[in-house]
């Protein structure tokens, strides 16, 4: 794996990456241009209170700070637009130890030590005609099949080249062709792997995820239905259908989130057979300052749910831990949201959900070992505010706490302090 030299500054490196920026001062190219700076200390701490399974470590604890510049121009004048994005990235090590590493905020060296510090500067080049947009290198996408994962200290990224239109009225159509990954806790470009439900298969690595897909929205943007194709090439092809509602009712707001992933082993078959159907439905409503859900998740097939490692998903039961993806597994969720500015406390979020699973093939799940049911919980608490006002606007502070067992894979108390803030520069 490469890696790229540390940003001492980042707004210097950014700009110097940048050299046609202060050449093109028409069009909107300048004009148009956004740049944002975001501050994250980041806190992770997760015990293993029952260690299930090859990893002995017992904890992992560690303590980081991160930034992360992005640039934005506009577009040159004309029928075909040119344009760059930059995005900076430098996590830097505040606490650790041998003994406590592997939370995703660092990367490990092979002394099995925490750097320091690391860095990555990734530049995309972009194309604009008409309502339709072209870009080329460093990419952040977001879509069901390759949902976007900012869950630790710095963003991940993909190198490739995507296709987004959006020519005709509610309809957004995507595609795209990716050919390595920075994970969220490296600075250099690698190959991309795989996970089955939450065991990564690291024997098997492709340089290729193609996607096709597109979301269309309708009555007043209230509906919305997706379909989209993903495949990580030689490992595994995806198929997705979703649907959305939100229906006024009176004081309240009705929700649903319905969604059905169809997967099969792709070409090669590097992982062998992959035989998964992920069902999930997850229902709102919202009165005021609260909004409670409940949700359904269910798997079918031979197989774990796949994805791309280390992302999330948008399955309805998916949460900080535990993914509820294991082959043939049932969940349910119950979930409770408020926001506290209905009680004249604006910027003040809290939240509390818990999951259950039961029906879990474990043999087939860990694809080895013997066969008997799995079964697991989580419980999530979150607390997040926002400061409104004074010289601090604008800092974020979010907490979470979560306590997930299971009987066939690791118990988990797990803590979370994030602070946040952001800067625009331009």
């Amino acid at each position: 794996m490469t890696h790229t030299p540390r940003l001492c500054l980042l707004s210097t490196a950014i700009t110097a990456c940048l050299p046609s920026l202060s050449q093109a001062g028409e069009g909107g190219f300048i004009e148009d241009t956004t740049a944002t700076l975001t501050a994250r200390t980041y806190y992770f701490s997760r015990d293993f209170s029952d260690i299930v399974g090859p990893n002995r470590q017992s904890k992992a604890e560690e303590w980081a700070q991160g930034f992360i510049l992005n640039v934005k121009s506009g577009y040159t004048p004309g029928t075909v637009g040119f344009g760059v994005d930059a995005i900076g990235l430098l996590g830097i090590k505040l606490d650790s130890s041998p003994d406590r590493v592997n939370t995703g905020l660092l990367p490990t060296r092979e002394s099995g030590k925490a750097a320091d510090d690391y860095s990555r500067l990734g530049v995309a080049a972009k194309v604009r005609v008409s309502k339709t947009e072209l870009k080329v290198g460093e990419l952040q996408p977001n879509l069901p099949v390759l949902t976007f994962s900012d869950i630790r200290l710095l963003p991940p990224s993909y190198q490739g080249v995507s296709l987004i239109s959006n020519e005709f009225a509610g309809l957004t159509l995507q595609a795209g062709h990716l050919n390595s990954t920075s994970l969220r806790n490296e600075a250099g470009d690698d190959k991309m792997l795989a996970m089955l439900g939450h065991l990564p298969q690291r024997g098997a690595t492709s340089d290729a995820f193609n996607y096709a897909g597109g979301d269309y929205a309708f009555n007043s943007a209230r509906r919305s239905l997706s379909a989209w194709y993903g495949q990580l090439e030689d490992i595994y092809q995806q198929r997705f259908l979703g649907f959305k509602h939100s229906e006024p009712l009176g004081a309240w707001t009705l929700g649903a989130n319905l969604g059905f992933f169809d997967s099969s082993e792709d070409g090669k078959g590097l992982l062998g057979d992959i035989d998964n159907q992920a069902l999930f439905a997850l229902l709102s409503a919202r009165h005021g300052g609260h909004t409670f859900y409940v949700g359904y998740q269910a798997m079918f097939g031979d197989t774990a749910f796949p994805r791309v490692f280390a992302n999330i998903t948008p399955l309805g039961n998916e949460v900080p831990t535990f993914e509820f993806a294991s082959a043939d597994e049932r969940s349910w969720q119950l979930r409770y949201d408020y926001d506290f500015a209905a009680m004249g406390v604006p910027g003040l979020v809290a939240g509390v959900r818990y999951i259950r699973g039961d029906n879990v093939d474990v043999q087939a799940t860990n694809r080895s070992g013997p066969r008997y049911e799995g079964k697991d919980w989580e419980r999530d608490l979150d607390i997040g505010y926002v400061v409104q006002s004074g010289s601090l606007k604008g800092l974020g502070v979010r907490v979470r706490n979560v306590v997930a067992r299971s009987n066939y894979r690791s118990d988990i108390d797990e803590n979370r302090l994030i602070l946040s803030y952001t800067w625009n520069l331009l």
